[in-house]
């Protein structure tokens, strides 16, 4: 599979956020919009198929925004799973919406609230559960 530009969601994944997606709550924050066009251009693959490098759901992945230089560690989940303990990210903050679905060392550019744009790199899937079969 080429994954230089592309990217991957499960077919799990891929169902459960449409749903999320249709939610009126969810449907009126913004930057939901480029959250649904990303993944409308994914390759949609069973989970046994997803590459071990790609970031999914509950996948913890270190990547560092370039355009402030900083790296971080965050697991990308749901947003009834975010907690107190800011090592979660939901899918539907900007950062949780640019991160699904890349390859380790691709890099995104995506437009936060306020018009301003991030350029996110991924370094490292560090857990992904579809490698340890624990989707």
């Amino acid at each position: 599979m080429d994954k230089t530009s592309k990217i991957f969601v499960t077919e799990h994944d891929f169902d459960r956020l449409e749903q999320l997606l249709d939610s009126p709550e969810v449907r009126k924050l913004p930057g939901i919009e480029a959250l649904w066009q990303e993944l409308h251009r994914a390759q949609v693959v069973p989970a046994g198929q997803i590459p071990a490098d790609v970031v999914t759901m509950n996948s913890t992945v270190r990547f560092e925004d370039e355009s402030a230089g900083t790296a971080h560690q965050l697991t990308l989940v749901y947003p009834r799973d975010v907690d107190e303990s800011g090592s979660k990210v939901s899918i539907t903050a900007p950062v949780g919406s640019a991160l699904i679905g890349l390859s380790v060392g691709q890099t995104i550019e995506w437009q936060v609230p306020g018009g301003r744009k991030i350029r996110l790199k991924v370094l490292q899937v560090l857990h992904q559960p579809e490698a340890t079969r624990n989707t």
